[in-house]
């Protein structure tokens, strides 16, 4: 492949992580954009992103994932990273029920600041971690099932369902999003650009890349 393929995708899908500080979001963007696991990552301050390109359908969907800093004070900053995402994953870590308890949280406020279509999935992070598990499959399950969210379980260490997890938010965003063209292209002639609206444009990725590379 040639270095700079930027510009070669079909659909551009800025998708969020957030949740608690420490259960393990920064490790699972560095697994599933880099297959890179850092046992000494420090906490995100602020907000950074990776990107990754993978194929759905014989489409080419560029992910530009923001991974948010968990801490409580940093919290009024991320806010407004919220705007533009089309999916957001919601981490816990099985290990710490405290974590998990503040989903119901990181929930409000997603549905408080994001697109109300926005695609979530509720991760239960650290699955290697068995013995020490606090909280259960099923616990998570029936609550992902109440809220209308999917639900998986992860590890960043080894790898288990990374890849799964991204996947399947990606695929589930562009099914959405081309039932949506499909839908708009039959109808008014103004449609489209309301189907276009769950997409984050190339030129306005560029200038989001700018500001936040300081």
């Amino acid at each position: 492949m040639t270095p700079r393929v930027d510009d070669d995708y079909d659909y551009l899908f800025k998708v969020v992580l957030i949740g608690d500080s420490g259960v393990g979001k920064s490790n699972l963007l560095s697994r599933f954009t880099r297959n890179e696991f850092c046992l000494e990552s420090k906490s995100t301050i602020g907000v950074e992103f990776a990107t990754r390109s993978i194929q759905v359908d014989g489409k080419v969907i560029k992910a530009q994932i923001w991974d948010t800093a968990g801490q409580e004070r940093y919290r009024a900053i991320t806010s407004a990273y919220y705007r533009g995402a089309v999916g957001a994953l919601l981490v816990y870590d099985i290990t710490k029920h405290t974590t998990y308890d503040n989903v119901q949280r990181w929930l409000k406020e997603l549905r408080d600041h994001a697109d109300s279509n926005i695609v979530i999935m509720l991760v239960g992070n650290k699955s290697d971690l068995k013995h020490l598990r606090a909280v259960s499959t099923e616990e998570a399950q029936t609550f992902s099932e109440k809220e209308g969210l999917s639900f998986i379980e992860t590890s960043a260490l080894d790898s288990t369902n990374v890849e799964k997890a991204f996947q399947s938010i990606l695929t589930e965003i562009y099914h959405i999003v081309s039932k949506k063209s499909l839908a708009s292209e039959e109808t008014t002639s103004e449609g489209p650009g309301e189907g276009t609206q769950i997409l984050v444009g190339g030129a306005e990725a560029s200038k989001n890349r700018g500001c936040c590379s300081m």
